[in-house]
C-alpha cells in the first residue's frame, strides 16, 4: 500500500480453506513480481507442510544467490507463510513448532526510530528519518539525537533496559564515510556522553552503524566510543569482507554484531570463521525466513555465539521474529521499536507481541497467532496480486 511503501504481505491459501501469513520490506513491487512470475509457477499445487523442500525450491535459481535481494526476500516471505499453515493445522504457536519454548519471557531493547522512521519508498539514511514529519508520543530517533539523557531515563521508567542509537549516520552521510572530523566525532559523541550522565550504567548501548564507514575511519570511531561502554557495534562497514570486519573486531574490546544485510547461513558462515561476529544477528524476512533463520541460529551456537533477531521493518516480520527468539537456545535478546509496536503495527495486525517491563511475552494461538485486520483489505492505496493453481497450469 501507498502509506506503507516498503511492506509486502503474503497469503498462501491452500485447499483445506487454511490460510498463511507472510510478510517481507522493502522493493514490494519488485519482490511481488519475483513471487507471481518466477515463485508461483513452481509452488503453487504443491504440499505446504513440505517446508524445507518448498524453502530449496525458491532458493536454488540461478539468481538466488546469497544476499538479501529479491529473491531472497521472496523466499522469506512465503516461508514464513508457510510456517504459519504448519502451525494452523497443527493447532499449535510457530515457536512450538520450530522446537518449543526455550524462554518464558525474553529481554528486549528499543531501537530508538521516530514514528515515520523509513515510511517511504526509497530508503537512504538521514533523508528518511522524516523527524520534521513525525507527531507521535515515541519519538525516539529526535530523542536520541536531541534529549539522549531524557530519553534514556523515559525507557529505564518503562523497564527498559537496553537502547539502540545512530548518530554517526549524519557525519558519514556527509563525508560519504571516508573522514570523521573533530567536531563531526565531538557532535556525534555527545549522545553517549548524555545518557551516561543520565542514567549510568544501567542503561546498555547498541551502536548502529549502517554499514557507511570505510574500515579505518570504523575501527576510530570505535576507539573513541569505547570509554561509554557500548554492548556492541553493529554493522560498522560494509559487509562485504570477512577479512576487513575480522580486522575491526580485533582492534576493539566492543563486540560487533552482524548483520541483518546477510543473507543465508552460507554468508554468515565466512564471518564466523574468521571470528568476525561476536552477535550473530538475521532478519527473517531477508535471509531466508524461519526455515533459514533457525539454521543460522544454530550455526551460531557452534561457535558460541549469541543470536538476537532483526526487527526495524513490518508487524508479521516482527512475530515472526518473536516465535524464533523463544524457540532459540543461544537468543541473547530481541530487538524492538517501541514507535512501531504502540503505534502502525496496530492499525495493520489482530495481534502484536506483548511487551511489559523490558521483556516479551511468547505469542499465543495457532501458527503467528497474527492476522492482517479486515480493514487492510478496504484501504484504496492497498495493491495486490493473485495467482491461482489454474493461472499456473
Amino acid at each position: 500500500m501507498e502509506e506503507f511503501a516498503n511492506v509486502l504481505w503474503v497469503h498462501v491459501e491452500t485447499d483445506a480453506g487454511i490460510t498463511g501469513l507472510g510478510e517481507t520490506f522493502y522493493g514490494a513491487a519488485a519482490v511481488e513480481a519475483h513471487i507471481h512470475d518466477i515463485l508461483a509457477s513452481r509452488l503453487v499445487g504443491r504440499n505446504p507442510l513440505h517446508v524445507e523442500a518448498l524453502h530449496k525450491e525458491m532458493l536454488t535459481l540461478p539468481n538466488a544467490q546469497s544476499s538479501t535481494g529479491v529473491e531472497y526476500r521472496a523466499a522469506s516471505a512465503i516461508d514464513i507463510a508457510l510456517w504459519d499453515v504448519f502451525g494452523k493445522v497443527c493447532d499449535q504457536p510457530v515457536h512450538q513448532m520450530l522446537g518449543g519454548l526455550c524462554f518464558d519471557r525474553m529481554r528486549v531493547y528499543n531501537t530508538c526510530a521516530g514514528t515515520r522512521y523509513v515510511r517511504t519508498n526509497a530508503i537512504k539514511p538521514v533523508d528518511t528519518w522524516n523527524t520534521d514529519d513525525a507527531s507521535g508520543p515515541y519519538e525516539d530517533l529526535d530523542g536520541f539525537m536531541n534529549r539522549a539523557g531524557e530519553l534514556a531515563q523515559d525507557l529505564l521508567d518503562n523497564g527498559i533496559t537496553a537502547m539502540k542509537i545512530w548518530p554517526f549516520d549524519p557525519p558519514a552521510m556527509e563525508t560519504k564515510g571516508l573522514h570523521i572530523s573533530a567536531e563531526q566525532m565531538k557532535t556525534a559523541i555527545r549522545p553517549f556522553e548524555l545518557i551516561r550522565e543520565a542514567v549510568g550504567d544501567r542503561m546498555e548501548i547498541m551502536v548502529e552503524f549502517h554499514s557507511l564507514w570505510n574500515l579505518p575511519v570504523a575501527k576510530k570511531i570505535a576507539r573513541a566510543l569505547e570509554p561509554f561502554d557500548p554492548t556492541w557495534y553493529e554493522d560498522p562497514i560494509r559487509m562485504n569482507s570477512p577479512q576487513a570486519l575480522a580486522e575491526y573486531a580485533r582492534d576493539t574490546d566492543v563486540w560487533v554484531c552482524a548483520s541483518e544485510t546477510l543473507g543465508s547461513r552460507w554468508a554468515y558462515k565466512e564471518y564466523l570463521d574468521r571470528d568476525a561476529a561476536h552477535v550473530v544477528m538475521a532478519d527473517l524476512c531477508w535471509t531466508g525466513g524461519l526455515t533459514e533463520g533457525r539454521k543460522i541460529a544454530a550455526m551460531a551456537e557452534t561457535y558460541h555465539r549469541p543470536f538476537a533477531p532483526h526487527d526495524c521493518i513490518g508487524p508479521v516480520g516482527f512475530a515472526a521474529a518473536i516465535h524464533m527468539s523463544f524457540s532459540q537456545p543461544n537468543t541473547l535478546i530481541q530487538e524492538s521499536v517501541r514507535a512501531f509496536y504502540k503505534g502502525w503495527y496496530r492499525e495493520l495486525v489482530t495481534e502484536v507481541p506483548r511487551i511489559e517491563n523490558g521483556y516479551v511475552y511468547p505469542m499465543e494461538g495457532p501458527g503467528l497467532g497474527t492476522e492482517l485486520v479486515p480493514a487492510v483489505f478496504e484501504r484504496t492505496d492497498l495493491s495486490s496480486r493473485t495467482t491461482t493453481i489454474e493461472e499456473t497450469a
